[in-house]
């Protein structure tokens, strides 16, 4: 997509020039606080929303000119669910397939409906299912058409871990068989187990596109926290030029470095240790989460590295 902007009646800019390609056959997060232009920009991609602005191409149709070739390239799972409450599994999930001129296939059909653990529901009505296998069905139901590109918007929320663990399984076979998926979430360990790469929107704005791990690299601090064998009543003054904090109680000397600069310069700082008679009886490290990499970005404006790949052709955009 290129230029994309999206302006509602109101005056509201919901998006603002977001230039974004997406690979074919990753599994892209996109992140953002309530109201960043998530659900927008997915929303204008499948044709549910007009843009103001700019270009979209999906697996290389135009949304705009050539929305039925683009639209039949993607399957949508929104974050509320709609369905026909009193239409059986089976039903509807094959009417959703009929809907874009597909053939019948029941043999499609059905492996669906079982890699999503819907085979045994498959007689009984919507309206008397969880609300994890209500979403189960959105699943299913995008899924019908055989899409190239799937957009899963807030997929697991509301749901148990079981069943969240389960559709982390069912999207990576997804992207196994070449679909490509563009996840939107607010856990944030989702992300951080499941994405390829990683963008982050914010006012409509994207501040960021990286690989998930290049990008933990990059703005993810690392620390070395060492558990003193006598407490200290404040860090010595030769250490001062090192990046070091004392516990309030003294017991617990917390070294932080740039995750860039792998191991800091700990050996430097165990050595001058030894030099002082400072002695410990434990260490550990800890790594920034994705989650607080995050933060830093939406409310600090944390800068990073923009990955931006060279398009295949036919890929995603």
């Amino acid at each position: 997509m290129q230029q994309l902007n999206k302006t509602y009646d109101s005056g509201f800019q919901a998006l603002k020039d977001v230039n974004l390609e997406i690979r074919r056959g990753e599994i892209f997060a996109l992140l953002g606080p309530n109201g960043a232009g998530k659900t927008t920009l997915i929303s204008v991609i499948c044709g549910i929303v007009n843009p103001t602005a700019g270009t979209v191409l999906a697996d290389g149709h135009d949304i705009v000119r050539d929305f039925r070739a683009a639209r039949s390239t993607i399957g949508l799972v929104p974050q509320e669910l709609s369905t026909d409450a009193f239409e059986t599994v089976w039903a509807t999930v094959t009417f959703s397939r009929g809907l874009f001129g597909k053939p019948k296939n029941p043999a499609y059909v059905e492996k669906v409906l079982r890699d999503l653990s819907l085979w045994d529901k498959r007689k009984e009505k919507i309206i008397a299912l969880s609300g994890g296998m209500k979403r189960r069905v959105m699943i299913a139901k995008a899924l019908a058409h055989e899409p190239r590109i799937l957009f899963l918007d807030e997929p697991t929320a509301g749901v148990d871990v079981e069943l969240r663990r389960d559709m982390w399984e069912m999207v990576r076979g997804l992207r196994e068989n070449g679909v490509t998926i563009i996840l939107t979430t607010h856990y944030i360990e989702e992300a951080e187990e499941m994405a390829d790469r990683v963008g982050v929107i914010n006012r409509g704005e994207i501040v960021l596109v990286e690989n998930k791990h290049t990008l933990m690299e990059k703005l993810g601090r690392k620390e070395l926290r060492l558990q003193l064998s006598e407490p200290l009543s404040a860090v010595p003054e030769s250490l001062a030029p090192m990046s070091l904090t004392l516990s309030a109680d003294g017991h617990e000397l917390v070294y932080s470095f740039d995750a860039r600069h792998e191991h800091g310069d700990i050996a430097g700082l165990l050595r001058r240790l030894g030099e002082l008679g400072i002695e410990f009886r434990d260490l550990r490290t800890r790594e920034s989460s994705l989650e607080e990499i995050f933060v830093d970005l939406v409310h600090n404006g944390t800068p990073g590295g923009t990955d931006t790949p060279q398009p295949a052709a036919g890929d995603s955009q």
